[in-house]
């Protein structure tokens, strides 16, 4: 049974009542400071990547390699086994074209942004990242790619040390 309420209890004010001083209020402009934990997967994937390497997670009993790295296998139901190192190349599982971009600004030229499976993950595992070096109409879906890094001095520990994936000849 639903109830649909008519009127809310309380004292009704308006913006104006609020301006007049009818109402009183508070102003303050805290200085807020906070730290964020990244979690022991995230916190060792990102100072991987400042080392320039791409660091995953092993479940041992379904043989899953998690990259971004997980501490816990979402199909096991268990904790994961073993950190493992993978390749900074892969393949393209997916991929959009977007003129908007990050603070949702018109773009006159499109950024790519794509999922890609990288080569020692397990399949259908990826991560989200720009494409480089390429025309939208030239991207597909299996295309191979390897990252562009930051140069070493300027990397920082977060997921644009890499700058983004350009295509690779394969052969």
């Amino acid at each position: 049974m639903s109830v649909k309420v008519k009127e809310y209890r309380g004292t009704y004010y308006s913006r104006k009542d609020l301006e007049e001083g009818r109402v009183m209020a508070f102003k303050d402009r805290p200085e807020a400071r906070y730290a964020w934990a990244t979690g022991v997967a995230m916190g060792r994937f990102l100072a991987e990547l400042k080392q320039g390497r791409i660091v995953g997670r092993k479940c041992r009993v379904c043989g899953r390699v998690l990259v971004p790295p997980r501490m816990f296998c979402e199909m096991c139901f268990r904790p994961t086994d073993e950190w493992v190192y993978v390749s900074d190349t892969g393949t393209v599982l997916t991929y959009s074209v977007s003129y908007l971009g990050p603070a949702a600004e018109r773009l006159k030229e499109p950024i790519i942004i794509a999922v890609i499976q990288l080569d020692g993950a397990s399949p259908g595992i990826g991560i989200l990242h720009k494409l480089g070096e390429v025309k939208p109409e030239e991207v597909k879906v299996g295309m191979r790619v390897k990252a562009v890094w930051k140069p070493p001095e300027e990397r920082e520990g977060a997921i644009t040390d890499i700058l983004y994936f350009r295509p690779v000849e394969e052969g």
